[in-house]
């Protein structure tokens, strides 16, 4: 007996198939991934990027990295879905793997990994929950990294 999917399991499916789409480079996929309602505006932050709103500008956006990314592939952790009625939010480490272009033809470009830590929020709608907002920022410390003790600046550096 197959059971329906909860809600949490659609947008959890849904949030994968985002980034699933980034990966392929597949923009028809994307386009169908956002919300599409003329009463409802759409807005996407990536690291380092001003807040781009509207659909159009959202979708700009991903096609310009899709098309300028030669591989990019996204393991994501730390996911966290909560549903409220027909909205939901969820949570995440984006741990990036992407590569520039190769030096020489047939050969990979170099390989960089990056942390970005992730909200999406989805909404529920007649096609299924479409992707109303991401905001993507930099994780620039690592968990390795000592916190200065309380009353402790940074201080001058020892060199």
């Amino acid at each position: 007996m197959t059971s329906v999917p909860t809600d949490s399991e659609q947008v959890e499916r849904a949030n994968t198939a985002l980034y699933e789409a980034v990966e392929r480079g597949d923009t028809t996929a994307m386009d169908r991934m956002w919300l599409d309602d003329p009463d409802v505006e759409v807005s996407c932050v990536h690291p380092g990027w001003p807040v781009l709103r509207g659909r159009s500008e959202v979708l700009r956006s991903f096609a310009l990295i899709m098309a300028s990314t030669e591989y990019i592939q996204f393991f994501l952790t730390d996911v966290e879905v909560a549903v409220a009625g027909d909205t939901a939010l969820v949570t995440c480490t984006e741990n990036i793997l992407s590569g520039g272009p190769a030096e020489s033809e047939g050969e990979l470009g170099p390989l960089v990994g990056q942390l970005v830590v992730a909200t999406n929020v989805f909404r529920r709608s007649g096609d299924g929950w479409r992707i109303w907002s991401h905001h993507g920022s930099p994780v620039l410390a690592s968990e390795d990294e000592e916190e200065p003790e309380e009353g402790e600046g940074p201080g001058p550096s020892a060199a």
